[in-house]
């Protein structure tokens, strides 16, 4: 019986990568929420932009259904752009605020993503939520309290890291290639020491790297930890097996600007930057150590199962993560090449 287990947990394991290796090869910290930003340039004028993602050719189909109160003005610019129509508009208030009326995402409950909201009213104040299938309607209150700003941040930051799939598999390489709790702790440390430094300075305008180069360095991180899972295995002891706090270090500060671009399509409410950063960042990290949770408890499961795996099992996981990121610095270099 014990070994019919053992076999059927592993056949899971291969079918699991296979089913989910299409899904990776597409999307890389791509797919993200949809994005409604509410801008009023000068009082009673308002500058709408609805982000809404794509899968393949097809606009997912959610519709914001903005307060009534709002009366359009001329015909909306829609361009697409990689992974994403953007669609801008104006808007005249009829009435004086826009303090307790709703703000409701139409098909939201039959699509499975979140929209991420934004406010920010000409008097200073600004509001952000994330609307969710079970929760699709947003009341704008007279003021957002700190908490519900920290709250939002927090979990926008959270699902960033857990819908980041490049930045996922680089701590997992990193995983495979550290031993020991000691050696492992420096490293992720360090990794996340330097992302927040460059993200704190990035989303501050203190430093600016554009989006693309700095999507492709990331990707080329994750290509050489998968090689160096390769050499560790060869017995050839690399530089990550060697200083891996520095390579963490050293890396971390291209995703710090990778979870920066992010944080910046997002929007910061101007007068809670400290806060929304802070949490935004808390959140990467609450997410990041959920994900070294959950791969730390497989892998003690595996162990306590003693499973027996093929000759050169080993392969499949630095190929897949190589593979993968040799995908995605080509497409990503690609996007930034003079056509």
């Amino acid at each position: 019986m014990m070994r019919l287990i053992r076999i059927l947990l592993l056949a899971s394991v291969v079918v699991a990568l296979v089913g989910l290796y299409p899904a990776l090869r597409a999307s890389a910290d791509e797919i993200r929420p949809a994005l409604l930003d509410i801008k009023e340039q000068k009082t009673g004028l308002f500058v709408v932009t609805w982000k809404v993602p794509m899968r393949g050719d097809r606009v997912l189909s959610i519709t914001p259904r903005l307060p009534e109160s709002l009366e359009l003005l001329g015909s909306p610019t829609v361009q697409d752009v990689p992974g994403a129509r953007v669609e801008h508009s104006t808007y005249k208030n009829n009435i004086d605020s826009l303090t307790g009326q709703t703000i409701l995402i139409e098909g939201l409950s039959a699509v499975q993503t979140d929209v991420l909201l934004l406010v920010q009213l000409q008097n200073g104040n600004q509001h952000s939520a994330i609307l969710r299938p079970a929760s699709p309607e947003f009341a704008i209150p007279i003021e957002a309290s700190k908490l519900k700003i920290a709250g939002d941040y927090w979990l926008m930051g959270t699902i960033h890291i857990l819908e980041g799939v490049d930045h996922l598999l680089f701590v997992l390489a990193l995983l495979l290639i550290v031993n020991g709790f000691g050696p492992l702790l420096k490293a992720v440390t360090a990794f996340t020491v330097a992302h927040s430094i460059t993200l704190a300075l990035a989303t501050l305008g203190v430093i600016h790297l554009p989006p693309a180069p700095t999507e492709a360095i990331i990707s080329l991180s994750i290509l050489f930890l998968a090689a160096e899972i390769v050499h560790k295995h060869n017995s050839q002891m690399g530089l990550t097996e060697r200083w891996p706090w520095l390579i963490a270090f050293l890396f971390g500060l291209f995703h710090g600007l990778g979870f920066a671009g992010a944080l910046s399509e997002i929007g910061v409410p101007q007068a809670e930057v400290p806060l929304a950063l802070l949490m935004f960042n808390v959140g990467v990290e609450t997410g990041q150590l959920l994900f070294i949770a959950v791969v730390l408890s497989l892998i003690a499961l595996l162990k306590r199962l003693a499973l027996t795996a093929p000759a050169g099992a080993w392969r499949v996981a630095p190929y897949t993560i190589g593979s993968l990121a040799a995908f995605w610095t080509v497409q990503r270099v690609m996007s930034f090449m003079p056509q």
